[in-house]
């Protein structure tokens, strides 16, 4: 993100996910006097260490660890390593935890909290960072609210003991529905709270019943849609960009980089391959105007 002896701080907020404020920054010298947050944070320690007093007692965040702090907890924040440290920051208010939870019907009783200031975990670090990265690149708001919830249902059952929620059942229409209505709007998709109205569950709930029918994610099954559209229209001699822009992919090396994944080619290769005309040699139907060398046994062998 930035040399060692620089800081840097991006700060925005993700109209997707209701305005969830969200920090990337590179601190060296910054010393944070002791304040409190209105809502959770999360933070990723990406690199160097943190140091902040928590709850009366003082703590150490390396990279590779999340800090966790409560709403209203007083807390401070400061270097522990000479290039400072590196890290990405939730800050969600109450409301888009507890909405969150309240899909699953966990919030019955009361606002959750966490017990350690500290988290090692390298699964829940995983899926923040790259939640966090997601959220300050061009991810639909499918993938992202989907994402989101994935990554708080994990976080709060694993360290603040909420039970397991209501689990995923077999809902066929309502799949059925979100399929077809998926693929007739592969180049704007709905976000995953629209795709969930219209086929009238809950969104959390709605994206685990989907995951256990189709063994994928809402966003994913949509980029496999899209991926089977695109090597149609290759084959019909599209050029890629086209295709990349009639069916919602964010540019032209977005639709490269998914197809090269999935199949193995680049696109324009597919296109060049599916499109070059068989030229007929002698009964035999080629590729090339040059014909196959013929081996023949010698006479007498």
């Amino acid at each position: 993100m930035a040399q060692a002896s620089s800081e840097q701080t991006h700060f925005w907020q993700s109209p997707e996910l209701g305005g969830i404020e969200l920090l990337h920054a590179h601190y060296v010298e910054q010393r944070f006097s002791p304040h409190v947050h209105e809502g959770f944070v999360f933070t990723v320690i990406e690199h160097g260490a943190q140091r902040f007093r928590h709850r009366g007692s003082d703590h150490l965040a390396p990279a590779g660890s999340m800090v966790l702090i409560n709403p209203d907890e007083l807390h401070t924040g400061s270097k522990a390593h000479e290039q400072g440290w590196r890290y990405r920051a939730f800050y969600p208010d109450n409301a888009q935890v507890c909405g969150v939870l309240d899909e699953l019907e966990l919030g019955r009783q009361g606002m959750p909290s966490f017990a350690f200031s500290v988290l090692q975990d390298v699964q829940l670090h995983r899926q923040f960072q790259a939640l966090h990265q997601l959220l300050d690149q061009q991810a639909s708001a499918l993938q992202l609210q989907t994402a989101w919830r994935e990554a708080i249902l994990l976080l709060f059952q694993r360290h603040a003991r909420l039970p397991e929620g209501l689990a995923p059942g077999h809902e066929p229409l309502a799949v059925s529905r979100a399929k077809e209505l998926l693929s007739s709007q592969l180049a704007a998709p709905p976000s995953l709270e629209e795709l969930a109205r219209a086929v009238g569950l809950s969104a959390f709930h709605f994206a685990r019943v989907f995951r256990r029918a189709t063994g994928l994610p809402p966003h994913s099954w949509l980029m496999q849609r899209r991926l089977e559209q695109a090597r149609a229209l290759l084959r019909n001699g599209c050029a890629p960009l086209t295709v990349a822009m009639q069916l919602g992919f964010a540019d032209q090396s977005h639709l490269s980089r998914q197809f090269k994944q999935a199949y193995g080619v680049a696109p324009g290769q597919y296109r060049q391959a599916s499109t070059a005309r068989p030229v007929a040699v002698s009964g035999w139907q080629s590729r090339s105007a040059t014909p196959p060398e013929i081996h023949r046994m010698p006479p007498g062998r």
